[in-house]
């Protein structure tokens, strides 16, 4: 029997059913606390193991199992309550950093990593060690130097890798034997620079790398990544309110400066190391990482400039390594989730740009066309491979902001998702865990199909909104970009034009034009101040062709031309007043925010741009030069697109437009010395604007207050500069 949500609410939810929108979609954390996540699959289709908190207002995450052995019965395997004996959490500066760049808000047990059965679990809570036995539903903390990072079983169960102090250590399942298996040597400089086991910062916020050691298939070694930031320049970020704080001292590769160097070893349990050789001066980035019993180690390692790559197979025993593909491509090339990988047959599963199209390669003949396009690997099977995809350029109608699940093999393609929407999936052992959103239901469903037949469904118990987008998906412009249009809710037709708000992201690896009902929720509610709200992913977003994609290259005001195209070309179909237009935006949409009001007075009339990148120098390596190219050796598309330059600032003959900025002072990734350069310009230039400086603040803002006011002040800020009536 399934658990189903409560019917009735219990005093904590209808408390939160009482609070303003703002303060509600703070404390809910944008109403995905209490959702089910981060599903794991046993291989004989017996349980699926997850993480879920208890109410959609509690942040602190348990580790769940479906047990389906037993009648579909969900029974929560690890409490961090009972755990901890109710004592409040404590983390390390590094698991803070990790979370950071996942952008994890949550609490409790964030994370887990399993054996190949799925009977035991391994997790942190307060940096400390714990295991718990899935099938009997028991859990407890082994001895360990603390604070424990990312802890992974080996495949048979029988030991726990992890990382403390900078070392890869390993332990028995049961608690005994643990030491040391590649660590800095104690008395050198490698102490302060070196960690083994770890993803560096580049691999973790922008390669999609979050991990730094892999299992092999027969629980006898590791591959142990190495990584010396030694070479990477050094930033300081200070907490200005608190001026008796040490500055924190930050490894920050900045676009055109070092990396952190990194290498590869095979160490095997009694801390033996071989080295694995490649081209490292050449091919410096270890983009991915993948062990199965269906091949050798298996390494996708790219160039700096990211215009070629290799797939290499390791040889564990000599370290030596074999090209098996190589790829080039005069953009850059994509890296993507769950490839590359080995099919169980041993052919190399990839996915490519090939022909126009984004598709999905099984050793060197591709199974998809134009009329997908391909996003992710989700699993590889002997008969098939599960993946995520978009509808393509050749797609027999458009698909505006939906994302499905598809079965490809050599006789075709079969979706398995059915209703419009995003959907998502984990398979294994014959069981699929389908997630899924629609435009008109909050949140996910999540349900357990095996054979195309439900056998289950997972309960969440995610606060509901109380809140319904009335949302439009349609195209706009010219070059039909994909857009999103919010009235208010009251809004009566043909009662006249709104003032418009344009909401985007509008950038590369993030995509808002969304078949969903919460990704709108924020962007209704400002709708509901009585504004039209226009969502627009131009080109440079995902979703639509690597052509779409890569037309940014060199130049990335082109995303602000996109907005105005969708904007001029969506006017002749609503109500919109283009004589009083605001846009808003954080990191990606913060920069377009600001572009907007400095490059495009004419349009836009009043600009917040949060956590903006106004100066790309100041932003990473692997992002920033994909796109931009190297600034030592041709700085040209920085000056173009920077907000603080003189091609950056608007004409002096151009009238000032209201510019609001927002940035949290604790921000390492985009750091506020961007917007205090841009406040800098601004006043040079005798351009008036405000800052909001957010003390504390990281590129996140998940304190309740800071994030609900937040949206407060920028709409009496919006109202007041278009000179609209202030509630």
């Amino acid at each position: 029997m399934t658990t189903e949500t409560p019917a009735t609410a219990g005093p904590a939810e209808s408390q939160a059913q009482r609070l303003s929108f703002p303060r509600l979609h703070a404390r809910t954390q944008r109403f995905t606390l209490g959702a089910p996540r981060a599903f794991t699959v046993a291989p004989d289709g017996s349980r699926v193991a997850f993480l879920r908190s208890s109410s959609g207002t509690d942040r602190a995450n348990q580790l769940w199992v479906l047990d389906l052995e037993d009648g579909a019965v969900e029974r929560v395997a690890a409490d961090p309550q009972a755990l901890l004996k109710g004592a409040a959490e404590r983390l390390s500066a590094e698991e803070r950093a990790r979370r950071e760049r996942s952008r994890e808000g949550g609490a409790g047990i964030v994370g887990y990593a399993t054996d190949a059965a799925v009977e035991l679990a391994a997790f942190t809570l307060s940096g400390r060690l714990f295991t718990a036995e899935l099938r009997a539903g028991t859990a407890r903390e082994l001895p360990a130097p603390a604070p424990v990072i990312d802890p992974r079983p080996s495949p048979d169960g029988r030991h726990i890798a992890y990382v403390a102090g900078g070392a890869l250590r390993v332990t028995g399942a049961d608690g005994e034997g643990d030491r040391a298996l590649a660590a800095p040597e104690p008395d050198s400089v490698e102490k302060e620079t070196v960690t083994y086991g770890l993803a560096e910062f580049i691999a973790a916020e922008e390669m999609g790398r979050s991990r730094g050691f892999w299992w092999s298939p027969a629980s006898d070694r590791l591959l142990v990544a190495r990584a010396d930031d030694a070479p990477v320049r050094r930033w300081w970020i200070a907490d200005p309110a608190h001026p008796e704080t040490e500055p924190s001292r930050v490894a920050y590769p900045a676009a055109g400066t070092a990396n952190a160097d990194v290498r590869l070893f095979v160490v095997t349990l009694d801390g033996a190391r071989t080295e694995v050789m490649w081209d490292r001066a050449r091919y410096p980035y270890l983009a991915r990482v993948h062990w199965s019993s269906a091949g050798a180690p298996l390494l996708l390692v790219q160039s700096r400039d990211q215009l070629s790559q290799l797939y290499l197979a390791v040889d564990p025993d000599d370290g030596s390594t074999r090209m098996v593909h190589a790829e080039e491509d005069p953009q850059w090339l994509e890296l993507f989730p769950g490839a590359p990988s080995w099919s169980p047959s041993g052919r190399l599963v990839r996915i490519v740009d090939e022909g126009g199209a984004r598709v999905l390669a099984v050793g060197e003949r591709p199974l998809t066309g134009p009329q997908l396009h391909v996003r992710a690997v989700l699993d590889v099977a002997d008969d098939d491979v599960l993946v995520s995809a978009s509808a393509g350029a050749a797609a027999a109608a458009p698909e505006t902001g939906e994302i499905h699940v598809y079965r490809v093999n050599e006789l075709g393609v079969e979706r398995v998702s059915v209703e419009p929407g995003v959907h998502s999936a984990v398979r294994s052992g014959g069981l699929t865990v389908l997630v899924s959103a629609t435009l008109d239901q909050p949140g996910s469903r999540v349900q357990v199909m095996r054979d195309g037949k439900q056998v289950a469904t997972v309960a969440s118990y995610a606060q509901r909104p109380g809140l319904t987008p009335r949302v439009t998906l349609t195209e706009g412009g010219a070059r039909k970009i994909p857009c999103a249009v919010l009235l208010p809710t009251d809004y009566v037709e043909g009662s006249g034009p709104l003032p418009v708000l344009l909401d985007p992201y509008g950038g590369p690896h993030g995509q808002r034009v969304l078949a969903a009902h919460n990704p709108y929720l924020t962007s209704q509610w400002f709708a509901d101040q009585g504004f039209a709200v226009i969502v627009a992913d131009g080109r440079g977003t995902p979703g639509r062709s690597p052509a779409w994609e890569k037309e940014i290259r060199r130049d990335f005001t082109l995303t602000l031309d996109d907005q105005v195209d969708a904007l001029q070309g969506l006017a002749a179909s609503h109500p919109l007043d283009l004589d009083r237009v605001a846009i808003r935006g954080w990191s990606y949409g913060g920069y377009l925010a600001g572009l907007a009001v400095l490059r495009r007075p004419d349009v836009f009339h009043a600009g917040v741009a949060g956590a903006p990148v106004t100066d790309w120098r100041l932003y990473d390596t692997h992002y920033t030069e994909r796109y931009l190219g190297d600034p030592g050796a041709d700085p040209a598309p920085y000056s173009l697109s920077s907000l603080v330059t003189e091609e950056g600032l608007v004409a002096p003959e151009n009238p000032s437009r209201p510019l609001m900025i927002v940035h949290g002072l604790a921000d390492d990734n985009v750091v506020v010395a961007h917007a205090l350069r841009l406040s800098s310009a601004l006043l040079a230039a005798g351009r008036p604007h405000e800052v909001l400086p957010l003390s504390g603040v990281t590129h996140m803002t998940p304190q309740e207050q800071v994030a609900e006011n937040l949206l407060l002040l920028q709409v009496d800020f919006l109202k007041r500069s278009l000179g609209l009536h202030r509630a």
